[in-house]
């Protein structure tokens, strides 16, 4: 089915892997294939693929180990009738993570502050789903299979970024919470709370209240720690513009 005018898929569906904390984990049963699915818990690389902290007691962990081919269903979690929201089913291997471990550690805890508590737990390990391709459902007429390069985010060249971005996520939850509280607000119309910083990439910035997660778009590609600074303050300025029109009524 063609997608209807000015319906971006790759946007929508990069959107669901950036807000999405829990989905729905298909895997093939050790031994006989049959399907089996469980409710996980999730968080995103840099490049947007899921990242999942599963432990060795569960049976989901014992078929990846057997046949790491999966599937992972996100939705929206709107009011109302479910599928009346968009959601996707990824598909995808998932690999254990080997040199990647403090990257993808960090980026689970920092979704998922709860899981401080176990993620060191000798049972416990941590997957990155590399996908295959997607499948977005988001209403009559956008119905569209993508390509991983339609959904995930090109991290070539910003090498910069992401040393800095360890830092830079420390740096604003900890002196700018006021700023990304107006990036929620002002700029993403959501309801004010306790917003924090997730992580950054070269196209936008993940922030958190409890388990609602939201997902600001830079304007444009940023690649450095410099250029990354300049489109935060950049960013800010128009949230505080925006309460300074507000205010002026």
């Amino acid at each position: 089915m063609q997608p209807t005018p000015n319906f971006d898929p790759g946007k929508l569906a990069k959107s669901l892997l950036r807000r999405s904390r829990q989905g729905a984990l298909a895997t093939l049963m050790a031994g006989s294939g049959d399907p089996y699915c469980s409710l996980v818990n999730l968080a995103s690389h840099p490049d947007g693929s899921p990242i999942l902290l599963i432990s060795g007691l569960a049976v989901h962990t014992r078929n990846i180990l057997a046949d790491n081919r999966v599937s992972l269903m996100l939705d929206e979690r709107a009011a109302g009738d479910p599928l009346e929201g968009a959601r996707i089913m990824l598909s995808g291997r998932a690999e254990q993570a080997s040199s990647d471990k403090n990257l993808l550690q960090r980026r689970y805890l920092n979704a998922h502050p709860s899981a401080e508590t176990f993620v060191s737990f000798k049972d416990f390990s941590l997957f990155r789903i590399q996908p295959t391709g997607t499948h977005l459902v988001a209403g009559f007429g956008r119905i569209v299979d993508l390509k991983p390069e339609q959904f995930l985010t090109d991290l070539t060249g910003a090498e910069d970024l992401l040393a800095a971005e360890e830092g830079a996520v420390a740096h604003m939850n900890a002196d700018h919470r006021d700023a990304i509280g107006l990036y929620a607000t002002k700029l993403l119309g959501a309801a004010k709370g306790d917003w924090r910083c997730t992580g950054c990439d070269p196209e936008g910035l993940d922030m958190q209240d409890g388990q609602i997660a939201l997902r600001l778009e830079f304007p444009e590609r940023v690649t450095d720690g410099t250029a990354l600074r300049k489109m935060l303050v950049r960013l800010a300025g128009e949230a505080r513009a925006k309460v300074d029109q507000s205010a002026a009524i």
